[in-house]
């Protein structure tokens, strides 16, 4: 037996090994191992059945093939890049170009874009406005976002915050649950202008939350600060078991004006630090950083090092801070935190706490091991470019590393035979796992580079305009009327209304233009015109 503990101990260095080297060493760590095995082979034919050590290596290599298949099975980590701004805007009108604040021009691009805005203005007519069409500052970002096959998933407005989520068209399907829910604080939690605006969602199974906050202004009023929010905390519940509050998420991203001051130090120490960039001689009196050690709620929230800057206050289309009489003391209001889930509690140790175990969070625990879920930041910083409030924007890049729980779509969607408007065409659609549909599901029609679900040109009723249907295939009628007389690349998207997400989406297909309409001579005018009479768009 020692022998056989031995060459299995030398296998394991050797693939441990292997796992911190390059491709080369790896293929050699492989060769070792196949030779390792081959002189096991050996030993095994000059082995006597009858020995004791015979029924010992059967059961040692009964183990190793279990953990082999296991670990063979175990879908790979794979890693996403999310982009998150915050950004007070002060009530101005978005710039003619984001493409440094979205890094547009960097190789790596993300999956996910996360923009979460303060003082949007908000104003009685334009908020009204805002309300039945996308406000400026979304249809910038939506227009710039789109044309690269970023879609957005959803979004929150309350008063003057704004909270965007964005993604690649092809995380779309495995994006599910997203809920979004909003919190005042301001004037005793009657007033909009302050408080929290939160978008929740399952990405590949891992449940994420994130948070937009503008907190109570002003030096003296840290502690308020935190009070708004955990009330905001507290207050803000969904309708997911899994997650139910905030801080049950398995990751939260905390971002926006949060108003922390630097107390203590002067204007001119302040002011010196700044232009000799010795911005850590402040950090021990942030007054973020200070509650952080103190403030239980807190305390499980990371943060990058402040090494740009701070973002307030500026004056307007300048990188000068305040001049004005009252002279702001600079400070990092803006800010972007993170806060990964706790494992739950081992089993041993749960026994010791409580009578009987927490199946839920032996569940949980099971989850964490065989899904693990880890953050990087790879970037905080300021955006000097952008001057147009007296605030600058914040960016934060992460890694977000993850195994996925599942990687395939529950439909597979795709248009049947030739499209036009000169003929009835037939949607096919195959359920690949079960997922609650009902009689509010309804299949949609985009062309390519659509930016959000209200962008449709036409949708159908699943459940209604249903043909035919069998154990694997079911076929919806789509009415001529219903599409684009000038045709285009097209794609189908179905949304589950009980998930509240589009769970699949189908391959760009070609709409041919109408040759009747050719034929008739309708001018590209009147065409523009018939294709908005057929679309059934909506906003969600």
């Amino acid at each position: 037996m020692d022998e056989i503990s031995q060459l299995f101990s030398t296998v394991g260095r050797v693939r441990s090994d292997s796992l911190s080297t390059d491709a080369t060493q790896s293929t050699g760590s492989k060769l070792a191992l196949r030779h390792r095995l081959s002189q096991l082979m050996t030993c095994v034919d000059d082995l006597d059945p009858t020995n004791k050590l015979h029924e010992k290596m059967v059961k040692t290599l009964d183990n190793a093939f279990l953990v082999c298949a296991k670990k063979a099975n175990k879908p790979r980590k794979e890693s996403f890049r999310l982009h998150i701004v915050t950004w007070n805007v002060a009530s101005v009108d978005p710039p003619e170009d984001v493409t440094s604040l979205l890094h547009l021009n960097s190789p790596k691009t993300a999956d996910l874009y996360i923009i979460g805005l303060q003082e949007v203005y908000s104003g009685p007519v334009r908020f009204m406005s805002d309300m039945i069409f996308d406000d400026p500052w979304s249809h910038l970002f939506m227009s710039t976002l789109a044309p690269l096959n970023y879609v957005k998933v959803s979004s929150m407005r309350m008063q003057g915050l704004l909270l965007l989520f964005f993604s690649k068209l092809e995380h779309v399907p495995f994006i599910r649950d997203i809920q979004a829910k909003y919190t005042r604080t301001g004037i005793f939690g009657y007033w909009g202008n302050k408080g929290g605006v939160s978008v929740r969602l399952s990405f590949y199974g891992h449940m994420i939350c994130f948070l937009n906050c503008h907190l109570a202004a002003h030096m003296n009023y840290a502690t308020e600060r935190v009070d708004e929010f955990e009330y905001i905390v507290d207050t803000q519940t969904f309708d997911c078991k899994k997650a139910p509050r905030i801080l049950d998420h398995r990751l939260v991203f905390w971002l926006g004006d949060l108003n922390f001051r630097i107390q203590d130090h002067g204007m001119h120490f302040v002011r010196s630090c700044i232009n000799n960039q010795t911005y850590n001689l402040l950090w021990s009196n942030d007054q973020l950083i200070m509650l952080r050690k103190k403030e239980e709620l807190l305390q499980e929230f990371e943060e990058g090092p402040l090494n740009f800057q701070p973002t307030y206050k500026f004056d307007l289309n300048s990188d000068t801070y305040d001049s004005s009489s009252k002279k702001r003391k600079p400070a990092w209001t803006d800010r972007i935190l993170w806060h990964v889930r706790p494992k739950a509690l081992p089993s041993d140790e749960q026994e010791e706490n409580s009578f009987g175990l927490n199946q839920k969070t032996i569940k949980q625990q099971d989850e964490d091991d065989e899904y693990p879920l880890k953050v990087r930041q790879d970037l905080y910083t300021s955006n000097m470019e952008c001057s147009i409030s007296d605030h600058k924007p914040v960016i934060g890049i992460f890694t977000l590393k993850l195994r996925k729980m599942y990687s395939t779509p529950l439909v597979h969607l795709q248009a049947e035979g030739d499209w036009s408007a000169d003929i009835d065409a037939i949607i096919l659609y195959s359920p690949l796992q079960p997922f609650p549909s009902s009689t509010w599901d309804w299949i949609g029609l985009y062309k390519v580079g659509f930016s959000s679900l209200s962008d449709c040109i036409t949708y159908i009723w699943v459940k209604d305009d249903e043909v035919a249907f069998n154990e694997e295939v079911i076929q919806v009628f789509v009415s001529k009327e219903d599409i684009p007389v000038r045709g285009g690349e097209c794609v189908l998207c179905y949304y589950c209304s009980t998930l509240r997400c589009v769970i699949g989406i189908s391959e760009p297909f070609k709409v041919h233009e109408s040759r009747v309409a050719i034929e008739e001579g309708l001018l590209p005018e009147r065409i523009n015109g018939l294709d908005k009479t057929t679309s059934k768009c909506f906003k969600n």
